[in-house]
């Protein structure tokens, strides 16, 4: 009998996670929290953040899912000519070849947790865009403030 593949788990925190505008004139910024060059495997993990007014251009993946777990703010998503609603504890599962584009109508920001897998080049196309900074706002919905930056 063969022995169990222990993979040693990899750990981020809020000082690794790097935020990117993929254009300049774009209204939503991604932070990558995992990706293929982080985590060795086919998969983008980012937390995403819709300015008010904000959202995705319209966009379709051929064989990758993307799914966007709402955390904070509302919006509404736009798949195949379909609109809902979401607000915060909403998830929301687009599959492959879906055109769909999420776009905040709130008065705050719109924060998703965004995961698609594969990769189909998700991350090196957010790679590809312009640093920015997370802002004390950004960092207090990823739990990282109370009354200051938590180690």
């Amino acid at each position: 009998m063969q022995a169990a593949r222990c993979m040693i788990a990899v750990v981020k925190s809020l000082k690794d996670y790097q935020a990117y505008r993929i254009t300049p004139n774009d209204t939503n910024r991604l932070a990558i929290i995992f990706d293929t060059a982080s985590a060795n495997t086919s998969l983008t993990c980012c937390l995403e953040i819709f300015d008010v007014g904000g959202k995705t251009p319209p966009n379709r993946h051929q064989w990758a899912v993307e799914m966007f777990f709402v955390l904070k703010g509302e919006g509404i998503a736009t798949c195949d000519g379909k609109i809902i609603r979401i607000q915060a504890g909403d998830s929301l599962l687009v599959p492959p070849t879906g055109t769909h584009v999420i776009q905040n109508t709130g008065l705050s920001r719109l924060y998703t947790l965004t995961i698609m897998v594969p990769n189909e080049d998700f991350s090196e196309l957010i790679r590809s865009g312009t640093p920015v900074e997370l802002d004390m706002e950004d960092m207090a919905v990823l739990g990282r403030l109370e009354s200051g930056v938590r180690s």
